[in-house]
């Protein structure tokens, strides 16, 4: 299993759309992702680091592993 990287909010931003997620809204300081398909959303909070526990839950979220982000990175 890969090591979870500290990033920005930005850059998880960028990774989930490689992923296929799509922006659907920017609200506040937060940008808001969907995907074709899935009921979730994904909710990220453009900061300049994402704690662990966060990131974690988003990946979970989507439905991916940690290994397949970090390749996204």
């Amino acid at each position: 299993m890969a090591k979870l990287p500290v990033i920005s909010g930005e850059k998880a931003v960028k990774a989930f759309v490689k992923a296929g997620w799509k922006v659907d809204r920017i609200v506040g300081s937060h940008v808001i992702l969907r995907k074709e398909g899935l009921p979730v959303t994904l909710s990220i909070p453009l900061h300049r680091e994402l704690k662990k526990g966060l990131l974690r839950a988003l990946i979970r979220d989507a439905g991916m592993m940690v290994d397949e982000f970090v390749k996204l990175l």
